[in-house]
């Protein structure tokens, strides 16, 4: 399949009330539904503990979270251009053992479908529930993420826990900026600066695919961060700040549209109810391989 281009996807990013739709939109392919599942899969992970050197700290914070066997995420993405705004929120969770996440989004007013989102991801691959797509209702869509040009870092209206995370492996900036406590944990906050390339390099496999996608389409390189760890380095909370050209090859300040990402992690080693659809499940139009 034809990879859709930057061109192709940022017009729709600049309609934000549209961007959780994108990923059905662009690829061609729609959606159907399917059930979940979860277990508790907690490692130890007590010996860890929060490096003194921030970019240390920052950068070892997705190995750490993920040693924690799985977690739950609030998500919130707002999506903000010229002359458009839209924040899309989500809840779900990330079982760092099978690899696997749910998130069920709730959708802004405008957009093209109503309701909600849901989400299940895996290296390398998304499914979509209710995207929008004129497809049959509860069914789901399945999607290489390579054929998304953000690598789902933003178009389905949330950016999954491990993505969020995984990008901190490319801090390139870190700076300690003080301490807060935040439901009884005491927290250190941390800014900076991030290279999606050099995160996907060191995250690998599958899971670096959309870090890769969305660092050759985002146009600010370094992507400001901030991050909030615990004492055993976990990763509590992270914004990010992506910025797409709404107009392709524009510089203009009209043009350009940004994308803030929140994910907050919480419940560390408690069971996730996440599993991929089932295949009866699964519909599909005009579907083709993944780029090789």
């Amino acid at each position: 399949m034809k990879m859709p281009n930057q061109s192709q996807l940022l017009p729709h990013v600049r309609s934000a009330a549209r961007a959780v739709v994108l990923a059905a939109a662009l690829t061609g392919l729609a959606a159907c539904s399917g059930g979940s599942g979860g277990a508790d899969h907690r490692q130890d992970s007590s010996a860890d503990q929060l490096a003194a050197d921030p970019l240390t700290a920052v950068r070892g914070a997705a190995d750490i979270t993920g040693r924690t066997g799985s977690a739950h995420a609030v998500t919130e993405l707002v999506t903000e251009s010229a002359d458009k705004k839209a924040v899309f929120t989500g809840v779900g969770g990330y079982d760092y053992v099978k690899r696997i996440g749910r998130l069920e989004v709730a959708v802004p007013p405008g957009a093209a479908t109503t309701g909600k989102i849901v989400e299940v991801v895996l290296p390398g691959i998304v499914y979509l529930q209710n995207s929008g797509a004129k497809v049959p209702v509860g069914k789901w869509v399945k999607l290489d993420v390579r054929q998304l040009p953000d690598g789902n870092l933003v178009s389905s209206g949330a950016t999954d826990p491990a993505g969020a995370a995984g990008a901190l492996r490319g801090a390139q900036k870190a700076e300690l900026v003080g301490g807060e406590t935040v439901d009884g944990v005491a927290l250190k906050h941390y800014r900076g600066t991030l290279d999606l390339a050099k995160a996907a390099e060191a995250t690998g496999g599958r899971g670096a695919d959309g870090l890769r996608m969305a660092a050759q389409t985002f146009t600010v390189k370094e992507v400001p961060y901030e991050v909030w760890l615990d004492g055993q380095g976990r990763l509590h909370k992270v914004v990010e700040v992506f910025s797409f050209a709404g107009v392709a090859g524009s510089k203009e300040a009209k043009d350009q549209v940004k994308v803030t990402s929140t994910t907050s992690l919480r419940d560390f080693g408690k069971a996730v109810d996440a599993a991929e659809p089932a295949a009866a499940d699964i519909w599909s139009m005009n579907a083709t391989e993944p780029p090789k």
